[in-house]
């Protein structure tokens, strides 16, 4: 019983430092030291009280150790071989290696869109999913914002990892990376994308800052959380998303123009 408690201590500190380094990075970065410079990029032209902030950060500490008992669970099932977590780079080829990586993001977007949009079932809503709406306006700490329930459901990609997808140790941990760095990015409430991005050929499928922070502020629109196809599809996209987008993000041609030394 002591080892568990022990390897689950370890996996909450682990946890615990990856978020602080993204959220707590993300946080110092644009809202402390860039505060001033960045307050332009505010999508709602205000920052949150203080009050907000500490108890994102609360539900955050319950949501690692949360994380950090169902990483535990996953491991203890990959270690006596009822998982399918491999460590060998080419145990099923290169091709599959690589693909491993996009078909994971693609699984977990599908399963964020459609347990999110099951959450906010107002049954659901109300006991689950309105602690993490408290933040209207949130800040970097709102990504582990979750009542543990929720908590529970947003965990649930590392079971399906587990139990149906083969996946390589190595893109495993890397989409750890990618998962923390998106959450944290879309509760920025700042919008770090260059105007006009949002309706461009290439790129209007990618969310950004904007896209979740419609969400918080508008609660029926915007449920998927690395690309919007899910939403536009289902028809969950707001109408005049570009529109707030554009009027948050940077102008690069006005950038341009202020560097110009008058002649």
């Amino acid at each position: 019983m002591e080892a568990h408690l022990l390897t689950w201590l370890k996996q909450a500190a682990a946890e615990g430092l990856r978020y602080t380094l993204f959220a707590g990075g993300t946080f110092l970065v644009f809202w402390v030291i860039f505060r001033k410079k960045m307050s332009a990029r505010l999508i709602q032209k205000k920052f949150p009280a203080s009050s907000h902030i500490r108890r994102e950060i609360g539900y955050s500490i319950l949501t690692i150790m949360i994380f950090a008992a169902n990483g535990v669970a996953i491991t203890y099932l990959n270690l006596h071989g009822m998982g399918s977590v491999y460590t060998d780079p080419g145990k099923f080829g290169l091709f599959y290696f690589v693909l491993s990586f996009p078909l994971s993001v693609f699984l977990h977007n599908t399963w964020f869109y459609w347990t999110h949009r099951w959450m906010h079932q107002p049954s659901i809503y109300k006991h689950v999913h309105k602690v993490h709406h408290l933040s209207t306006n949130p800040s970097p700490w709102a990504a582990y914002s979750f009542h543990p329930l929720e908590a529970l459901v947003q965990a649930g990609i590392g079971w399906i990892h587990t139990v149906l997808i083969p996946m390589p140790v190595h893109a495993l941990v890397f989409f750890g990376i990618f998962t923390i760095s998106y959450n944290v990015m879309g509760h920025l409430s700042m919008e770090i994308f260059p105007k006009g991005m949002s309706s461009k050929r290439w790129f209007f499928w990618h969310n950004t800052p904007t896209h979740h922070n419609m969400h918080h502020r508008f609660f029926n629109c915007h449920y998927s959380l690395y690309f919007n196809i899910w939403d536009r599809l289902m028809g969950t996209m707001h109408p005049d998303y570009d529109k707030h987008f554009d009027s948050a993000a940077f102008d690069p041609a006005k950038v341009v123009a202020g560097n110009k030394t008058p002649a």
